[in-house]
């Protein structure tokens, strides 16, 4: 009895390869990526220091960067002539004006427990760590820091920074110790940035609006009537404490991705509901739910993110458009070890398997210094199980400098072999979750774009689970493939 339920189960997978998906991300939806729709940040107040932005000071008076010396742990001094990674901050935002700063180390800034002297020893933030930032109205990179005890921060010497200045914040001039530029180096702008920046007032509304009116059933419309068959949902760990999630997400996303599976159904799309964004943050970007870019998930979340893989799969296991779960969008390495990776999809597979048998399972190969093959052997031994991976002719120096003919050639040639590798006869099938048609040429033509395009839909349909495009909407064009569609780049 056994082995035929197992000849059932293996048939079903088998005619279920027949037709790879062409599929498309609903990306900055459900999960927050300002850069795809910077717009909706502009009510935030100091819309520049959010949650997670890195920053820099220079002190006016002495011309030296602050720095929290061996990365955290011990003393605050002025003396760095350049910035690097001792010298960058990453702020948590308490308020419109409050903040925290967190250090290489992870320690915050703060005030020693007796005197006024800086130091960053202190592993949680409370008041000693809590700084009023001023910023000049005329200059707003000219910035004073007012700590707990109602006095500023200074820089008198390379070797202490004090919080010892008293007075207003009147003068702004070079000489003033009390002044420093302030440089952002990097911002980030996900879902705790989006919530926090509101806070708990505005961000609700916000992001129930976005929800509402960002994808529609028109937009499932559309894709079905352009030959797309599927659709993958990036959503964050909050969704499972959907509507009363802990600070600061808010409500109303689970209803959202309720109504994507309706219009699924209308339409004739099947849906993949991807974990994008995982507690603790997978890889420190924006779309991981990072408050600080820091990479924090490991082997103490597993318990809490396959929770959150258990609710997805219990709520949509029966939804006849539900085509896969998958469990982790992007885990970088070195960062999440492999061993730790496979014990968590070994859970989330179970937990998915609880509730069905014939929804795919998808992993996520892991970004970074990583062999692409690492997850086949483990993989080999489950059934219903697809490998993810995602190809972009960016983010790395190597296609900074070619040209349009080049570009097209090494999809043809290495993202081709790339994709063989992870495509076996007897294993998991392969999935190109993410390609988009941007890249890094100059003076591009609109024909030169449809056969990047072409060639890539060509290689990635050779994936024997499909390819989904990055993304559906997005304001930079090329990004889109709505627009594409509809600027006769990209013919699905």
């Amino acid at each position: 009895m056994a082995s035929y339920l197992y000849l059932l189960f293996a048939v079903y997978f088998t005619v279920s390869q027949a037709q790879p998906f062409k599929a498309v991300n609903l990306g900055n939806w459900l999960v927050t990526e300002g850069w795809m729709n910077p717009s909706i940040f502009d009510g935030i107040t100091n819309k520049d220091l959010l949650d997670g932005t890195h920053v820099q000071l220079k002190s006016t008076k002495l011309q030296k960067y602050l720095c929290a010396e061996n990365g955290g742990g011990t003393s605050f001094v002025a003396n760095r002539p350049s910035p690097s990674d001792w010298e960058t901050f990453r702020l948590w935002r308490i308020n419109d004006t409050y903040f925290n700063l967190r250090v290489l180390n992870k320690q915050f800034v703060g005030l020693e427990t007796q005197g006024n002297k800086l130091v960053a020893v202190s592993n949680t933030a409370g008041d000693p760590e809590t700084f009023h930032i001023m910023r000049n109205t005329d200059d707003p990179t000219r910035v004073r820091f007012q700590a707990s005890n109602g006095q500023f921060l200074q820089a008198q010497s390379e070797t202490s920074v004090t919080a010892d200045c008293g007075g207003s914040a009147a003068s702004w001039e070079d000489s003033d110790p009390s002044v420093f530029i302030i440089n952002i180096v990097r911002t980030l702008q996900g879902e705790y940035q989006i919530t926090n920046g509101y806070g708990p007032d505005k961000a609700p509304k916000v992001l129930q609006d976005h929800w509402n009116t960002y994808i529609t059933s028109e937009d499932f419309n559309f894709l079905s009537s352009n030959n797309i068959n599927a659709v993958r949902i990036p959503v964050g760990w909050w969704i499972a404490q959907d509507p009363t999630p802990p600070k600061p997400f808010v409500g109303g996303s689970l209803q959202a991705l309720d109504n994507a599976f309706t219009w699924a159904e209308q339409y004739g799309i099947k849906v993949i509901v991807d974990l994008h964004a995982a507690q603790g943050s997978q890889n420190g970007n924006e779309h991981s739910g990072a408050r600080d870019g820091f990479q924090e998930w490991g082997d103490s979340y597993i318990q809490d993110t396959v929770a959150v893989i258990d609710f997805l799969a219990a709520r949509y296991a029966n939804k006849p458009s539900l085509a896969a779960i998958e469990l982790m969008n992007e885990p970088t390495a070195p960062g999440i070890s492999i061993d730790t990776l496979i014990k968590y999809y070994q859970a989330g597979y179970e937990a998915v398997r609880k509730y069905s048998q014939s929804a795919y399972v998808i992993l996520s190969n892991r970004l970074g210094p990583a062999d692409p093959k690492e997850l086949l052997s483990f993989a080999s031994n489950l059934n219903g199980v697809v490998i993810d991976v995602h190809y972009y002719n960016l983010f790395s120096d190597m296609f900074t400098n070619m040209n349009a003919q080049q570009n097209i050639d090494f999809i043809h040639n290495q993202r081709s072999s790339d994709l063989s590798t992870v495509t076996t006869t007897n294993g998991p099938l392969s999935f190109v979750g993410e390609w988009t048609a941007e890249w890094n040429v100059k003076e591009e033509s609109t024909e030169d774009y449809q056969k990047f395009a072409k060639a890539q839909q060509e290689v990635y349909g050779r994936a024997s689970f499909g390819w989904a495009y990055w993304a559906y909407k997005c304001e930079l064009p090329h990004w889109s493939l709505k627009w594409n569609i509809e600027n006769n780049i990209i013919h699905p």
